[in-house]
């Protein structure tokens, strides 16, 4: 019997780029500072992936993350996963960030889609 007992592995850990996105590093909330001009601090913020799905990996890689409150994120009607509307916002924003940010890499190729 070979490989008893077993051997112990660690999970490879991925290191997460810092938000390329503007104003995402203040502890505000993304979508309220930009919809609603509202900068102030929040206790609990969510980090929401620009691109989502099969893309989200590439999302962490590229800093396409932004934090959210939990009424931008999930439960408000401007909720990022509940409005097309601001999902669309946030993804033509993350795909400007990062053809500002990457001018070399195709954005096509790598998300698969246009965004603007």
């Amino acid at each position: 019997m070979t490989g008893y007992p077993k051997q112990e592995w660690k999970k490879k850990r991925i290191r997460h780029r810092r938000s390329i996105l503007p104003s995402a590093h203040n502890g505000s909330c993304f979508l309220c500072a930009l919809l609603h001009e509202d900068e102030r601090q929040k206790r609990v913020l969510h980090t929401h992936h620009v691109f989502g799905g099969p893309n989200r990996k590439a999302s962490e890689q590229y800093g396409l993350t932004v934090p959210l409150c939990p009424e931008h994120h999930t439960q408000g009607k401007e909720a990022a996963h509940r409005n097309q509307e601001i999902a669309a916002l946030l993804h033509r924003l993350g795909q400007e960030a990062f053809e500002k940010r990457f001018p070399d890499l195709d954005f096509l190729e790598i998300f698969g889609r246009n965004y603007k």
